[in-house]
């Protein structure tokens, strides 16, 4: 069984899936989020990252930040995988609209705290 990866690569993972959120929407609006089943696909890819690397953070660590709502952001990947016929892109778009800015500053200063010198930050790649 492989070793569990330490926690810096799962906030990693975060942070570059809300990176990838961010440059897919960055130029669309909510029609065409509804409509263009392109952006709706990775986000919704993306969100189910995020859900899974969550998963792998310490209760120390989430308890420092309970602002943020761990336990949705670990069950939208359960929704996305297991009911995913039933997930309307208006909570995907509300999701991305309202509380992605939250965790990623969260995320931001969790990797600051964790991340060694030689690892990347997630938006260090040319845009």
């Amino acid at each position: 069984m492989p070793r569990p990866k330490p926690t810096r690569y799962r906030v990693f993972a975060i942070l570059n899936a809300i990176r990838h959120i961010e440059l897919v929407v960055r130029d669309i609006d909510e029609q065409i989020f509804s409509t263009d089943f392109r952006p709706y696909r990775i986000v919704e890819r993306e969100l189910e990252i995020i859900s899974e690397a969550s998963r792998h953070l310490t209760e120390a660590q989430k308890a420092r930040f309970p602002e943020i709502p761990w336990r949705r952001i670990a069950d939208i990947g359960n929704v996305l995988r297991h009911l995913y016929d039933d997930v309307a892109p208006s909570l995907l778009w509300e999701v991305v609209v309202r509380d992605l800015a939250a965790l990623k500053a969260v995320a931001e200063k969790l990797y600051a705290e964790v991340k060694r010198p030689a690892d990347p930050w997630p938006d260090a790649e040319p845009k």
